[in-house]
């Protein structure tokens, strides 16, 4: 009888084990039987990119008693902000705060060193800034840098609350390989290293918005059509001429001038631009943002480029002869006798219309157009200092300047950020619009705000009707005062995840996001993210069921800004 019962037992031991492993082989259709292993720890917070604002999201979660991770396929931490966007987009500095203006102040403290000061002395360096002083001593807040002590620090926040960074992973971007869903939430993230990483939240924190994208979210690449959102400053804006980055005076696009038989020069499109107001699939342009400097002593002559080809700036050639001389326009001043270099003209640093394919590009297609550019702006400066047809003055000029060589160090003093102005924009909650930049309709649920006009870059390059040449896209629309945004931007829509949050890639049209898409903005909304991920989780709420009055409490009492005061 006691064998009998034995066996009794034994059976149903067996079928309870059998049962168990039904209900594991189960989860793993969604979830990877590594994401199972100890050796993928369940974090409250996954952080995908190391931009400032994956930071500052990881920071927060980190303040608010959470354990965070920052994945990431940098090597450098801090995106544009460290990548040499020193001259800082800020518009009404008032409305920045939280981790954003203690990014800033951490900055003044760091050039209140004196050995910050190698090429310069305090002194010489002045106060100017973006229409507003560069140093504000009275609330040690400083808004110009060299790209070496943004990184720093970035370093010194990751450091300080001991947040683990995984560097040079990229997100598996195999259809249901990369990001493994349950219930409507992301249950874990694999790179292509096979490394996988289980949350709690996560947050896009991309330029690009791989995660938001792989989990199923709607994006929107390119212009809206006026019509879709009741704007006036989206789609095509042909024959409107903004800033001074247009062709002001007649310049023939041929290579035979005249004869449209002999072809266009390289860099202009033979596409028709489109009607005006209408969408396209077209972005504004990047460009690199270099530190240049001419100091001897830390100066790389500009290096002719692998593929050098001079046809590509016969372009140049023709607005310089035209008498065009704001070459050195954008120069603008950092600290040690260096510059964060942009974009300034007709022809200049952004590579109008080679970018197009970059926001769904593969990653092997992504480094292509990344070598492209590469080559063509250090072709351009190259081609600027050397060659004999550029006017003597512009081109002597030019051959006193060079690349900073304490800065980027590993990368030839060449920037390691491209600057990603746009990419995918995720269709969200809610859209901001130009309707919320312009104060044309009250913006709900504020986790932040911008205040930068709505700025676009050129998306194109063509041969109007009369025969020469034309740039399309360059937009510069000031906002009345400074906006809010919405939370329900950073927010999918519930069906589609509840546990994601993108203060990067955010929702909005074209053109809001040409306001939006500033760094300290980026900041503050990566804080903000980080905020309510947290509190989701405190909650047991998806993010898009949390309570707005209690996130909106926690966010002022942590220092943001949410409206005009």
């Amino acid at each position: 009888m006691q064998y009998f019962f034995q066996r009794f037992l034994i059976s149903l031991l067996l079928i309870a084990g059998f049962a168990n492993m039904f209900s594991v082989c189960s989860d793993a259709v969604n979830e990877p039987v590594i994401a199972l292993n100890d050796s993928a720890p369940l974090y409250d917070v996954v952080v995908y990119g190391g931009t400032s604002a994956g930071i500052m999201a990881a920071v927060q979660a980190k303040r608010m008693g959470k354990s965070a991770v920052i994945v990431c396929p940098d090597q450098h931490l801090g995106g544009l902000t460290s990548g040499g966007l020193g001259w800082t987009d800020t518009g009404n500095k008032a409305v920045i705060g939280g981790l954003s203006r203690e990014f800033y102040q951490r900055i003044w403290r760091h050039y209140q060193k004196p050995d910050s000061w190698k090429w310069q002395r305090r002194e010489e360096y002045g106060n100017r800034g973006q229409g507003t002083p560069a140093i504000d001593g009275e609330r040690r807040t400083m808004w110009i840098f060299e790209p070496h002590a943004a990184e720093e620090v970035f370093e010194d926040f990751i450091q300080e609350h001991d947040i683990p960074v995984h560097r040079d992973e990229w997100l598996d971007r195999t259809p249901g390989k990369g990001v493994q869903k349950k219930d409507g939430r992301i249950a874990s993230i694999t790179m292509l290293s096979g490394r996988t990483y289980r949350g709690k939240m996560f947050i896009d924190a991309t330029y690009e918005g791989d995660l938001m994208a792989m989990a199923g979210v709607d994006y929107h690449v390119g212009r809206e059509a006026n019509r879709v959102y009741g704007e006036t400053w989206n789609g095509v804006q042909v024959g409107v001429l903004h800033h001074k980055h247009w062709f002001s005076k007649p310049i023939d696009p041929y290579v035979v001038p005249g004869d449209p038989a002999s072809g266009l020069l390289p860099r202009i499109s033979a596409d028709d631009p489109g009607i005006k107001g209408e969408g396209d699939s077209r972005i504004q342009a990047y460009c690199f943002r270099m530190c240049l400097t001419d100091v001897p002593e830390n100066r790389i002559p500009f290096p002719k480029p692998d593929g050098y080809d001079p046809s590509q700036y016969e372009l140049l050639v023709r607005v310089l002869e035209s008498g065009w001389r704001e070459t050195f326009d954008k120069f603008d001043p950092i600290p040690n006798k260096k510059t964060d270099t942009n974009n300034h003209g007709p022809f200049s640093t952004d590579n109008i219309g080679f970018n197009y394919d970059y926001p769904e590009g593969s990653y092997e297609r992504r480094r292509e157009i990344i070598q492209e550019h590469e080559t063509y702006q250090k072709g351009l400066m190259y081609f600027y200092a050397n060659d004999p047809r550029v006017p003597e003055d512009v081109r002597t000029k030019m051959a006193r300047w060079g690349l900073a060589k304490d800065e980027f160090t590993d990368n030839g003093g060449w920037p390691h950020q491209i600057y990603v102005r746009e990419a995918r924009r995720m269709i969200g909650v809610y859209v901001m619009t130009e309707l919320d930049c312009l104060d044309k309709r009250p913006t709900p649920d504020s986790v932040g705000m911008g205040s930068y006009t709505m700025d676009s870059h050129n998306v194109q390059r063509y041969v109007k009707p009369d025969g020469y040449v034309q740039n399309e896209g360059d937009i510069g629309v000031s906002t009345p005062r400074p906006y809010e945004i919405a939370y329900g931007a950073l927010t999918p829509k519930k069906s589609q995840c509840e546990n994601l949050l993108v203060p990067v890639c955010v929702s909005s049209s074209h053109i809001a996001f040409g306001s939006i898409r500033m760094e300290p903005v980026f900041m503050i909304l990566g804080q903000s993210a980080a905020t309510a991920a947290v509190m989701s989780i405190e909650s047991d709420a998806a993010v898009q069921d949390l309570p707005y009055e209690k996130l909106r409490e926690r966010l002022l009492a942590d220092g943001q800004a949410l409206e005009q005061k």
